[in-house]
């Protein structure tokens, strides 16, 4: 009788472990990665500044790589004519995209971005896009507000399946650490964007070998 008791006691035991750990597993699974934002869009457009004075753009700018603000993938809508216009110290070209999805918000106060399905700026100008390509978006912040700090922020993608959204959906998902897409230098080098990658890797290195 004492040699049943045990050996129930031992399959409850074994049982207990079982449903902890599909639980634990189902919870794993189910947890949503940061860059998984779902977005409610509105039909309003969120107006965004152009650094243009900025020396890098691109989402690996500075050189172990600044927190990036706004990530999002979209189609180029709408392009107007450059305004060379005497005023400001670059030529003007506006243009309009709507986004698809959105990876990253970073909270700006009253400048946060409030689930606008459309964004605006004026950095086109020779950026060699033309209305409906399909883009990768990264924003920074300055003085409050949402920044694009150049060209290489506004990536031309091959569609929405493209491997540099996740890519970059891996970076974001990893506190932005390069090293986690260091096998994916050849998909930024080929938007020459690699070196830029690279030295944001070999900075992290050295960062965690002095620690």
């Amino acid at each position: 009788m004492i040699q049943n008791n045990d050996a129930r006691c031992f399959l409850k035991t074994q049982a207990i472990f079982i449903v902890m750990a599909l639980f634990l597993s189902s919870c794993e699974i189910g947890k949503k990665a940061k860059s998984d934002i779902h977005v409610e869009f509105t039909q309003d457009t969120l107006n965004v500044g152009y650094t243009y004075w900025w020396p890098e753009s691109g989402p690996f700018i500075g050189l172990c790589g600044e927190e990036l603000s706004l990530v999002l993938i979209g189609t180029l809508t709408e392009l107007k004519n450059p305004n060379d216009n005497p005023g400001p110290l670059y030529t003007s070209q506006k243009g309009v995209i709507k986004i698809e999805k959105v990876f990253k918000i970073k909270a700006l106060g009253t400048q946060t971005y409030a689930s606008q399905q459309y964004i605006t700026t004026d950095c086109f100008y020779e950026s060699g896009l033309t209305t409906g390509d399909q883009v990768l978006i990264s924003c920074y912040d300055y003085e409050g507000g949402y920044t694009v700090p150049g060209g290489q922020s506004i990536l031309k993608i091959n569609g929405f399946e493209d491997p540099l959204i996740n890519s970059i959906k891996t970076y974001i998902d990893h506190g932005e650490n390069p090293l986690t897409i260091e096998g994916d230098l050849h998909l930024w080098a080929d938007k020459n964007l690699g070196i830029a990658l690279k030295n944001s890797i070999e900075c992290r290195k050295e960062l965690s070998t002095t620690h």
